[in-house]
């Protein structure tokens, strides 16, 4: 009896099969999905720290370079010479300036003009100096 029913209702039936395929679908997907997160997670973690020791690898190859360049007794003498503008006992050095640059002679302040003269002298400091430089 139970057989004819389902052989003239056969919607019934499919709808039951695709309930249990869903259901076993969904209960795949929830037990997958938080691994396979995990995972991609993590490997995107794993890439940017491999890109990071990759970086770190490079600044350390320069400094090393930089390094073998400062146990050179010439190097240190000509960095000296340039940087410090150190000279050898005997030399003489010359500064050249350039001829094209405007040369200032003295640096140019501003003073107030403006301030009261009746004032105390701690008014008259703190108005000279948000005055100053107010054109």
């Amino acid at each position: 009896m139970a057989r004819d029913s389902e052989t003239r209702n056969p919607k019934r039936r499919a709808s039951g099969r695709g309930m249990t395929l869903a259901i076993v679908l969904f209960i795949l997907a929830w037990t997958v999905a938080p691994p396979a997160q995990r995972y991609f997670a993590q490997r995107a973690q794993i890439n940017s720290v491999s890109a990071q020791v990759a970086s770190n690898n490079q600044a350390l190859a320069d400094a090393a370079r930089e390094l073998e360049k400062w146990k050179d007794p010439e190097f240190i003498k000509t960095q000296a010479r340039e940087r410090l503008h150190f000279i050898l006992p005997g030399e003489r050095e010359y500064i050249v300036t350039d001829p094209t640059e405007p040369t200032s002679t003295a640096p140019s302040t501003a003073v107030a003009k403006d301030i009261p003269k009746g004032l105390p002298w701690y008014n008259r400091l703190i108005a000279s100096i948000t005055e100053t430089g107010v054109k």
